[in-house]
């Protein structure tokens, strides 16, 4: 595996178009999901706990009643890699994930985790 490069601003602006609601902000990129309650911050934090420790790249979490932020960088490389927004990509389809129309589940009828946040 090689050594992991950090992105120029530039190059982080360019990948943020690809993430909605996702912000470059002190050194990192960040994006605060809101949840209808604890039960549901909870289950989201575990969700993105499990894909982070199986990724060995762990993003820093901010957990409220109703939200999550999460906020990625590589600090081996000092800055944003390519790695922080895989992981971001991954977050967001995790938190984000709805099941299909015509799929064999429902879906929930609360909130969950809201599609437009900050």
């Amino acid at each position: 595996m090689g050594v992991e490069v950090a992105l120029t601003d530039a190059q982080v602006h360019d990948r943020l178009a690809q993430l909605p609601g996702w912000r470059h902000e002190q050194g990192m990129i960040r994006k605060t999901f809101k949840t209808d309650g604890w039960p549901t911050t909870l289950m989201l934090v575990n969700a993105i706990g499990f894909f982070a420790e199986a990724a060995d790249h762990h993003p820093d979490l901010k957990v409220g009643w109703g939200s999550v932020e999460v906020a990625v960088s590589t600090h081996s490389a000092g800055g944003i890699t390519a790695k922080d927004f895989e992981l971001a990509r991954l977050v967001e389809q995790t938190a984000l994930w709805r099941p299909e129309a015509g799929s064999a589940f429902r879906g929930t009828p609360k909130r969950f985790v809201e599609r437009n946040t900050p």
